[in-house]
């Protein structure tokens, strides 16, 4: 069982817990994508998922490719998450 999961935060989230919940689907619709293209590892590059506003920044331990780059986004954009293209990636 892999336990060293991101941490989640979010500006607001004591006022808005929502946001926290957003994020956890967010992080489960990924990881879902990565298990279907055999990329199950990948999720260990990421360190953080925050969302500022409505926008998703993922902070990464290694440089993420720009399929790893496309799960966040297409997890943020659909009903699981904002349902924006607004994701920042960091290093």
């Amino acid at each position: 069982m892999f336990l060293d999961h991101p941490t989640l935060t979010a500006t607001n989230s004591f006022t808005e817990p929502d946001r926290l919940e957003r994020l956890t689907r967010v992080y489960g619709y990924v990881a879902a994508l990565a298990d279907l293209a055999g990329k199950q590892s990948f999720i260990e590059k990421v360190s953080q998922l925050h969302d500022h506003k409505g926008t998703l920044i993922v902070f990464w331990h290694d440089a993420p490719t720009e399929d790893e780059k496309a799960y966040f986004t297409q997890a943020w954009s659909s009903k699981m998450g904002d349902g924006s293209t607004n994701v920042e990636h960091e290093v």
